[in-house]
């Protein structure tokens, strides 16, 4: 059932030229260790200028908006939430804008899924995400891409942790992904 979304929302996206790479549990599946993940997190390498794109091609794949306001909603938290009607799952798309996200975008891995190139984010990329997001799940995701890809580009982490690091006060990005990758890569 992921697998056939995944490859419809890939068709779509490339279809209205809107870059994008697939995030979150869906990416951990990839690289990490098997769990069980109910939703679909789709980083856009669009601003929210392009919502009536990203509203459209939801329509063409059965996709409908969760927040009554749309507009409202997006401008707020740069994330627009849906659902699939006959199956119920949930697709999040984000909007970006960010250096960091242009970048990660543009490294993003093709992987054919369901007769479709659908692209996900790098495992370096998956790993520095989910360090900023930083809850316990998401750390264990670290844990077990970690222990599956150990020859990740720790330099490519640590250069975007260390930028997070200088804007994010009192945080220590870098100093939560060296404490894991010590434990992890011995």
């Amino acid at each position: 059932m992921f697998q056939q979304i995944l490859a419809s929302l890939a068709e779509s996206l490339d279809s209205h030229r809107i870059p994008y790479m697939i995030i979150g549990g869906q990416a951990v599946l990839l690289y990490g260790e098997p769990r069980l993940t109910r939703d679909i997190d789709v980083t856009l390498g669009a601003n929210i200028d392009r919502l009536s794109d990203v509203l459209e091609l939801m329509e063409g794949v059965g996709l409908t908006p969760l927040p009554e306001d749309v507009e409202n909603f997006v401008q707020k938290t740069m994330v627009l939430p849906a659902s699939q009607g006959d199956t119920g799952v949930r697709v999040d798309f984000i909007f970006s804008f960010t250096p960091y996200e242009r970048e990660a975008i543009s490294r993003a891995n093709m992987v054919s899924l369901a007769g479709r190139e659908i692209a996900f984010a790098s495992v370096e990329d998956l790993i520095i995400l989910k360090i900023f997001a930083g809850r316990p799940r998401d750390l264990e995701d670290v844990r077990s891409i970690l222990l599956r890809n150990p020859d990740v580009d720790k330099g490519y982490i640590r250069r975007w942790l260390e930028e997070f690091d200088q804007t994010a006060e009192g945080s220590s990005f870098t100093g939560v992904f060296d404490g894991i990758a010590a434990e992890t890569l011995k």
